[in-house]
């Protein structure tokens, strides 16, 4: 068994705490199953950005006539732009590791991790004999993954979910999206911006429910002007045949067939606490499987920590980017641990309209009287 005197889990804002800790001259293992970055480098937030652009220069196209300026669109170049994101995206990931390879006082070990123990890890992955790795310090930022319902027919359809959206090689002539949070109004915007017929289906009667209330409402309202929307409706199952995908959906008008090219499952995310098997380790989760942590980020167990979206506070990389600043200090300063400061968390929808906020909504300040 290999001992360190910190096990990082994940390589996403959990690498600026191992590259604290290591310039501290304290040895640190890095563990990481796919591409060095994290969910916002690599699926997330960064190259979803980079692709929404595009999606807003085709906007400001079709719009430019408004302002005088009379132009049009040749074509569009699916496959450059997914290539050029994605050439940059990849370049980012590999020098990452590459970087944390090449540290003096880090070891990467490329393979899943899970917990064998409180302190315990085996990590197995291709050309890797699985390896047992210990300390007295660990730091669990794992992040997260899609969740998908359990639909019927589903487990026998093709879909794809915000991992695999962002790197189609062929652009979907119609698009049925199940869901109505931001990741649903965010790839809604890009495809559809870019020419595919887009239907979002949403259990609920507004999309982004999260958002102050009057937000909400106006977005839904230019979406059903954007899209086929069909809201308080339900999936009620999904088949395919010849290349097509049908939903069957429960609607407030009754029963309806969507048939589309791609189905995108845009339900939600669970955290990655079942597959590391956390619950080895003692530490305790909430009722979504979420980490529980203090406010300096430990764990009930003492000498793990948490921190990013596994933890469920706010699931936003520069909130994850703040914890592990706050955890950096804690772990390598016990005497003067800081409480993470959460005070007006900013976030954003980068759709079209785009929507911008920071601190309560009008609901929330009433709900606190």
């Amino acid at each position: 068994m290999r001992k360190f005197d910190l096990i990082v889990i994940g390589s996403g804002s959990g690498l600026e705490v191992s590259a604290d800790v290591s310039d501290a001259g304290r040895s640190v293992a890095v563990i990481e199953e796919g591409p060095f970055g994290g969910t916002c480098l690599n699926r997330g937030c960064i190259p979803s950005k980079m692709l929404i652009h595009c999606a807003d220069v085709m906007q400001t196209v079709q719009n430019a006539a408004a302002f005088g300026i009379h132009a049009k669109v040749e074509r569009i170049d699916w496959r450059f732009i997914v290539q050029r994101a994605f050439e940059e995206v990849d370049a980012d990931a590999a020098m990452i590791e590459r970087g944390n390879r090449q540290s003096e006082n880090i070891e990467v070990f490329k393979g899943r991790g899970r917990f064998t123990g409180p302190k315990t890890i085996a990590v197995t992955g291709p050309g890797l004999d699985e390896e047992e790795l210990t300390a007295d310090t660990i730091l669990i930022a794992a992040g997260t993954r899609p969740w998908v319902p359990d639909i019927p027919g589903l487990d026998r359809t093709p879909y794809i979910t915000s991992d695999e959206a962002l790197r189609l090689p062929e652009q979907p002539r119609r698009l049925t999206i199940i869901g109505g949070g931001y990741i649903a109004a965010e790839l809604a915007h890009f495809f559809g911006a870019l020419g595919t017929e887009v239907t979002i289906i949403h259990r609920r009667g507004l999309m982004l429910r999260e958002e102050d209330e009057d937000v909400s409402r106006r977005f839904t309202e230019v979406y059903q002007r954007r899209f086929n929307m069909m809201l308080d409706s339900q999936a009620a199952g999904v088949s395919s045949k010849n290349g097509e995908i049908i939903v069957e959906v429960t609607t407030p008008d009754g029963s309806k067939s969507i048939a589309s090219d791609t189905l995108l499952m845009a339900t939600g995310r669970v955290p990655n606490t079942d597959s590391l098997e956390v619950a080895k380790t003692g530490v305790e989760l909430n009722q979504r499987g979420y980490i529980k942590t203090d406010e300096h980020l430990q764990t009930n167990v003492p000498g793990i920590w948490a921190l990013g979206d596994i933890v469920g506070r706010y699931l936003l990389k520069h909130n994850a980017n703040l914890e592990a600043a706050y955890a950096s200090n804690n772990i390598l300063d016990p005497e003067n641990q800081a409480a993470v400061d959460y005070h007006a968390m900013p976030h954003a929808v980068f759709a079209s309209p785009q929507v911008a906020s920071v601190g309560l909504t009008q609901q929330e300040a009433e709900g606190r009287g």
